[in-house]
């Protein structure tokens, strides 16, 4: 058994991140489900659909849910699963995030969710352009 994955975001974010992960990997190795919450919906009944998301994907080893923006409806909802037995939510989803968890199926819920944040937290950089010694790639 591995652990089952939630994807809980804003309209479509989770549907791209998704379809981006598995047009690079080629497979989904982890069970996983999306549920997008639209503006406008009524929490609980997002909460209802959640739930029922938990039971289908929970097959012993626990849900790992993950979220985009803490606070939003979104990571409000995913919260509220927590109160089940082997759910854990982790906020900020990413692209280097759920890669780096689609890349660990064989880990345990916790070391899961590790891996979850370290991936997103890594993939993050800031890039700058390297600049010749005299300023700029135009300066004469």
């Amino acid at each position: 058994m591995t652990v089952g994955v939630l994807v809980v975001t804003h309209d479509n974010i989770g549907a791209a991140l998704m379809e981006t992960a598995m047009t690079m990997l080629g497979v989904c190795p982890i069970a996983m489900e999306l549920l997008s919450v639209s503006p406008g919906c009524q929490p609980e009944d997002v909460i209802l659909k959640a739930e029922q998301a938990l039971r289908h994907l929970d097959q012993g080893d626990g849900v790992l849910v993950l979220t985009d923006m803490y606070g939003s409806t979104p990571s409000n909802v995913a919260n509220r699963l927590v109160q089940h037995d082997n759910v854990l939510v982790v906020a900020g989803i990413n692209l280097p995030m759920l890669i780096r968890v689609l890349n660990y199926p064989q880990l345990g819920l916790q070391e899961m969710a590790s891996k979850a944040t370290s991936g997103g937290r890594d993939g993050i950089f800031i890039c700058e352009c390297e600049r010749s010694q005299n300023g700029g790639a135009n300066d004469q």
